[in-house]
């Protein structure tokens, strides 16, 4: 990757690469935008093959939080932090100190949360080094409820445009991924009366799927195929590509995962094909919206946070609405609601500098 070249191109403003020895930090914060304010965005740690791929999931994951924050209305800029590392076995009090004193090094600038890998207690430690971490647990705590409550109200939203009803009762969806966000979903779905088909790589997740909500099962490559009413993706990103499209039997794809398109003439494909794809930044946004709540005047309220979560509901609306006007893909209409609002307020904030 020629870092600066794609840094001008999608107009990033700071890649901090953080390394401790003594605690093994490895790690890579990327500042997408900070127009709106503070960058925030969560602290994601994973096994990852090579250097570049931790970089490449940093830069995209934070430009992907920018459009995020500003669809959901929230006054921060948009950023990521990924630690190289495995989750289960490298994780330290020392480590996440080292990475929270290159967090305070940026003077407010960004604020990080937990992510994929990590935890309330990984932001704890921390929060001994920094005061711009959120998601603690005296403050708005696990993120993976809210991010689960904001992908249920879009589901739902979705239904309303396809099938006419938002009412889940009998429909059938197919869940990738059972982890935090994906099991809550599923919880939700559950008591809306849906049915379930789930896969996860994970036997445990499954296994508690498969005995607390009575959920069927297929091999992770068979949940592409498998026939629903909406597949939600909830595992990794880029699993909407030339392999998994032409399997899809669904006529909504809607899920918590980040930048589940590939690339974006997947999108246009989706389109083709008359499945309704409900942008994963949007439908996502839950967590953020009830970890930017500790940072609205007085204080984090989960009844507010939890209201605002819900509005998702009519974000998603929003976004079929303008596609449906202007005749392009959702990916591209979620793309103009976000970009509108932060042009909008350009010319009344710069760069955020503490």
């Amino acid at each position: 990757m020629e870092l600066f070249s794609y840094m001008e191109k999608y107009d990033y403003e700071q890649v901090v690469f953080c390394h401790d020895k003594a605690s093994g930090l490895r790690a890579v914060i990327a500042i997408h935008d900070t127009t709106l304010g503070p960058a925030l965005g969560g602290c994601r740690m994973w096994t990852y093959a090579k250097e570049e791929d931790a970089v490449t999931d940093a830069l995209r994951l934070a430009r992907g939080m920018t459009y995020k924050n500003a669809a959901a209305g929230l006054n921060m800029g948009g950023a990521k932090t990924v630690v190289m590392g495995d989750p289960k076995r490298d994780k330290s009090e020392a480590l996440f100190r080292a990475l929270g004193r290159f967090i305070e090094s940026l003077n407010g600038r960004y604020v990080t949360a937990e992510d994929v890998g990590t935890n309330v207690k990984d932001m704890e430690y921390i929060r001994m080094e920094t005061e711009h971490v959120a998601g603690l647990g005296e403050g708005s705590g696990d993120p993976s409820p809210f991010t689960a409550l904001g992908v249920f109200q879009g589901i739902k939203a979705a239904c309303k445009e396809i099938y006419g009803s938002d009412d889940l009762r009998g429909k059938k969806v197919a869940i990738q991924g059972v982890g935090n966000v994906g099991y809550n979903l599923a919880k939700l779905l559950k008591n809306a009366g849906a049915q379930l088909v789930i896969t996860d790589i994970s036997e445990d997740n499954i296994k508690r799927a498969v005995n607390e909500l009575g959920a069927k099962t297929v091999k992770p490559d068979e949940i592409f195929g498998t026939d629903c009413d909406i597949f939600a993706p909830c595992a990794l990103g880029a699993i909407i590509n030339d392999d998994t499209i032409d399997k899809l039997k669904c006529r909504i794809v809607s899920g918590s995962a980040n930048n589940q398109l590939k690339e974006d003439r997947h999108g246009d494909m989706l389109q083709k094909k008359g499945i309704l794809y409900v942008p994963d930044y949007i439908i996502n946004a839950g967590g953020v919206i009830n970890v930017a709540a500790e940072y609205e005047p007085g204080g984090y309220r989960k009844e507010k946070a939890t209201a605002k979560v819900e509005s998702l509901y009519n974000a998603v609306t929003q976004v079929i609405e303008i596609s449906k006007k202007e005749n392009i893909p959702t990916y591209k209409a979620a793309d103009r609601l976000a970009e509108n609002r932060i042009n909008l307020l350009a010319g009344v904030r710069n760069d955020y500098i503490g």
